[in-house]
């Protein structure tokens, strides 16, 4: 198996370095242990490694917008089936929109989770390069919501939950991809979304962004990882419409209030999923554990309601997004 080279973000290199430093160092001690160190140099090095993760602690704490979407486009961050194989009990992938499509950028199929039988959907970027390019980056197709929205009619036909998980940058927004009916396709979704009876939870694990996104976002419970971000456009995007310059990305980042704090202040997602210092690539296990029981949680609570008194709900909740109130100018 090849390994791949994970690009280090320019903000985590000088940390990143001085672990290495220190690792090198410890491997030397241990080297040489026979000549008895003195517990002072132990002590030292215990001292050198708390204080790099209280660096780290303050670094991922004060992440600013750009640099958590830089960290969540990374390639080792886990992808939607990464989290299926390791939430579900079982589960198989099902393939194709029935109208001569099967678009890999959206992976589909239906699982058990705790005793119960869910339906999965979820964007899918690649690993790799070549990978990316099977995935289209993780950018779905009219044929990739079509196919989505197959395996939510099925849902709702039988009566299975709905769990979708959002890791886009944008739909697919190639000339073919208009004359197939992008557009359309996404609309169709948004309505049919609001219809069904069963529950449906979404999940942002990475970079939910725009239309792509909203594709298959619209849901009773919106989760949201700590670190990941949800966007009416990229950074990059926003700063080339607004002023035809892209170094003004971190700018227009501010303004759109991408993160999960921001959006769970504005009412636009329901809960953060916290994840480890370093994003849910440096410890996968532990985020697919808290997802897990926090989607279990979350499913239970909603079974509990009635489908009408669910939908009646999913609706206000997006009918009340960007609300605001006006009130007249005061005069002293």
């Amino acid at each position: 198996m090849v390994s791949r080279k994970i690009l280090t973000l320019n903000f985590l290199k000088p940390v990143l370095e001085f672990e290495s430093r220190l690792q090198q160092l410890e491997k030397i001690l241990y080297s040489y242990n026979q000549f008895n160190f003195s517990c002072s140099i132990e002590q030292k090095i215990k001292q050198l490694h708390a204080e790099v993760n209280e660096i780290k602690n303050n670094l991922f704490n004060s992440l600013t917008p750009l640099q958590r979407l830089h960290l969540v486009r990374q390639s080792d961050r886990p992808t939607t089936l990464d989290y299926i194989s390791s939430i579900m009990d079982e589960w198989v992938e099902l393939h194709g929109d029935r109208g001569g499509n099967d678009d890999a950028a959206i992976v589909t199929g239906v699982g058990s989770l705790d005793s119960k039988t869910v339906v999965f959907i979820g964007h899918q970027r690649g690993k790799d390069t070549n990978d990316n390019v099977v995935r289209n980056f993780g950018m779905a197709s009219p044929g990739g919501y079509r196919k989505a929205l197959r395996l939510m009619q099925h849902a709702d036909r039988f009566n299975f939950p709905i769990l979708t998980f959002i890791d886009t940058p944008g739909a697919w927004a190639g000339i073919q991809a208009e004359e197939l009916g992008q557009g359309q396709a996404i609309a169709v979704n948004l309505k049919e979304m609001f219809s069904f009876n069963v529950p449906i939870i979404c999940t942002i694990i990475g970079e939910g962004g725009s239309g792509g996104a909203l594709g298959i976002g619209v849901g009773d419970v919106i989760l949201m990882l700590e670190y990941a971000v949800y966007t009416v456009a990229t950074p990059e995007a926003c700063a080339a419409i607004l002023w035809k310059d892209s170094t003004k990305s971190p700018i227009a980042a501010e303004s759109l209030k991408i993160t999960s704090s921001d959006l769970k202040l504005l009412g636009i997602i329901d809960d953060i999923v916290k994840e480890p210092i370093g994003g849910s690539q440096s410890n996968p296990e532990q985020v697919y554990s808290t997802l897990k029981h926090k989607i279990i949680r979350e499913l239970n609570d909603l079974l509990s309601l009635s489908s009408e008194n669910r939908k009646q709900i999913r609706y206000h909740k997006f009918r009340k997004i960007g609300k605001f109130y006006e009130s007249p100018l005061k005069y002293s």
